[in-house]
């Protein structure tokens, strides 16, 4: 029976497959779910928690007249804001697709994220102005209360942190919490050694020098988090996904002879999509083809949505073939 020649264009959304840890053969596949984890629990303590400490600890920074305390208590509440963001972004991220969104709202999370990693430097921003201005003004502060605050504050923000730390590595917006969360640790771990240091020798200016070693060390860290956002937003190929070997490996399958218009993107934090043209002369076996190429494309590359088109090569030439054609 004679193919059609236009190309089969087949989609294969397999959801079993979405998140596989190891390679399985082929036509035999683990039913284990590495479903995104669900970080509701995580985000809802979290930010009554440290809701609860911004009003604390803006409140003993007034009465000790601590600036480093209410700067801490306002880069707190700037994570609170943080946390509700990705909270909200995590929850978008299961609604149902629409006539008019296909997608469901999936890339509100890549869009929390980039927004999380603004406010971070944001906050960071802040807390620098503050830091060099009390330089040229140093201001007397109570440090034994200043000292006990901040440590609860560490406490907590720890806390917090380890909540998202099992996430961290799978999903961009738990690690963009995560690193809210430590370098809030970091930030009043950061308050008691200055405030011990003061208590001992009274020199005003270590306040902040602490701030600004603090704000060095979180701008390092969000600027990974800022650049992987982007490149998600841009739909650039995820991070941890080659694409060269996602290509040669599709070239290498039974009866491909080309492969074109490949594209690789982030559809969220956790899930990847791919599209791409397959040249395969003369073959017949396009469904158990595409089931199995799709299925390998999950467990081997974590790629959980590909739309793979066959095309037979008939002197049809594709027009989205060349390699600068997108």
């Amino acid at each position: 029976m004679p193919h059609d020649h236009s190309g089969h264009a087949h989609e294969h959304h397999d959801h079993d497959h979405d998140h596989h840890d190891h390679d399985h053969g082929h036509g035999h596949h683990g039913h284990h779910h590495h479903v995104p984890k669900d970080f509701g629990r995580a985000f809802a303590v979290g930010t009554a928690l440290n809701l609860g400490f911004v009003l604390v600890e803006f409140g003993a920074g007034f009465l000790t007249h601590s600036l480093a305390l209410m700067a801490d208590a306002g880069h707190n509440l700037s994570d609170v804001l943080g946390l509700i963001l990705a909270w909200g972004a995590a929850t978008l991220a299961k609604r149902a697709p629409s006539g008019r969104r296909t997608y469901g709202l999936r890339k509100g999370t890549i869009l929390a994220s980039l927004g999380n990693a603004a406010l971070l430097l944001l906050a960071t921003g802040a807390i620098a102005w503050e830091a060099v201005r009390r330089l040229a003004q140093p201001a007397e502060v109570q440090s034994g209360p200043v000292m006990i605050v901040a440590a609860i504050g560490i406490v907590i923000n720890t806390a917090t942190a380890l909540m998202f730390m099992r996430g961290s590595k799978e999903d961009l917006n738990a690690r963009g919490a995560f690193l809210h969360m430590a370098s809030d640790a970091a930030v009043s771990a950061g308050v008691v050694v200055a405030a011990f240091g003061m208590m001992l020798t009274g020199w005003l200016w270590l306040d902040s020098l602490t701030s600004l070693l603090i704000v060095a060390v979180i701008v390092l860290g969000t600027w990974g988090l800022l650049r992987d956002s982007l490149d998600m937003a841009l739909d650039a190929v995820p991070r941890g996904i080659d694409a060269a070997k996602v290509r040669d490996w599709l070239a290498r399958q039974p009866g491909v002879t080309e492969v074109h218009d490949l594209h690789i993107w982030a559809m969220s934090t956790t899930e990847t999509a791919l599209t791409a043209h397959v040249v395969r002369p003369g073959a017949t076996d396009h469904d158990r083809f595409l089931h199995e190429t799709c299925a390998e494309l999950a467990s081997r590359f974590r790629i959980g949505h590909a739309t793979v088109q066959v095309e037979q090569g008939g002197g049809h030439a594709c027009r989205l073939a060349p390699a600068d054609v997108v």
